[in-house]
């Protein structure tokens, strides 16, 4: 991928446990169930070496679209976590606090971003070769393959055809063959970034502005929820064993 036009990359997000918070603050860490654009965008900056501070690097990361399929729906789980020994709001002594963590469980997406193709070659490169260790939200929730597979950049494609025809990002041969004897089969939820005039687009506030120290920022995107059939041609490829 070497020219400067639209096209995509596809990236495979597999992890036993995943964390994509929108509104985690205080003792409840929340998780969608799917991967949000900050965190999509924080994941890239650290493969590309950006630094939190860095708003410029990361205005260029989010500008890319982003679209996710939804290869496996994961299970929602929940910790708790204690902290010993926090200081009280009147400074008079300390106390324990409890806090929910949410997480998902054994999910599967398809992450697709389009956008200018040269930036997209810089992305595949540090993806392959990352500056600093890449998680799923949180630093111990670590991919369990590679995110890159073999012909996974896309000159002149848009990411919505990148949905509808990758193939299946699912491993397993039992669930593959279960699924192609399947005569009807249940399509691939698919969430899409879209014009905010689009029918039925939801509001998502998760667009970074800012990662820095001194207080992070966001703004609001639009997405769109759908789905794509999961075709005999998605199942049957091998390109999802190279990874």
């Amino acid at each position: 991928m070497t020219g400067d036009g639209v096209a995509s990359l596809a990236l495979c997000f597999d992890g036993p446990m995943q964390s994509w918070g929108i509104r985690s603050r205080g003792i409840i860490r929340d998780t969608m169930t799917e991967p949000t654009k900050s965190g999509v965008v924080g994941l890239l900056a650290a493969a590309l070496g950006v630094d939190r501070e860095d708003d410029a690097g990361l205005a260029e990361l989010a500008r890319l679209r982003l679209a996710v399929r939804v290869d496996r729906e994961g299970t929602m789980e929940r910790d708790y976590h204690v902290t010993q020994n926090v200081p009280t709001t009147q400074g008079t002594g300390h106390r324990n606090v409890v806090s929910e963590r949410y997480y998902l469980a054994d999910a599967l997406f398809l992450v697709v971003l389009e956008g200018d193709g040269r930036l997209l070659a810089r992305v595949a490169e540090a993806v392959r070769r990352p500056r600093w260790r890449l998680c799923f939200g949180r630093k111990s929730y670590l991919p369990a393959r590679p995110l890159l597979a073999p012909g996974a950049q896309a000159e002149g494609r848009s990411s919505g055809e990148v949905l509808a025809d990758h193939p299946w990002l699912e491993p397993s041969a039992r669930l593959r063959g279960r699924m192609r004897a399947r005569a009807e089969r249940q399509g691939l939820r698919t969430v899409v970034e879209c014009p905010p005039d689009r029918l039925g687009a939801e509001v998502r506030h998760d667009q970074p502005l800012s990662f820095s120290r001194a207080g992070r920022r966001f703004v609001s995107r639009m997405v769109l929820t759908g789905e794509v059939p999961l075709t005999d041609g998605m199942i049957t490829a091998e390109d999802v064993l190279c990874f």
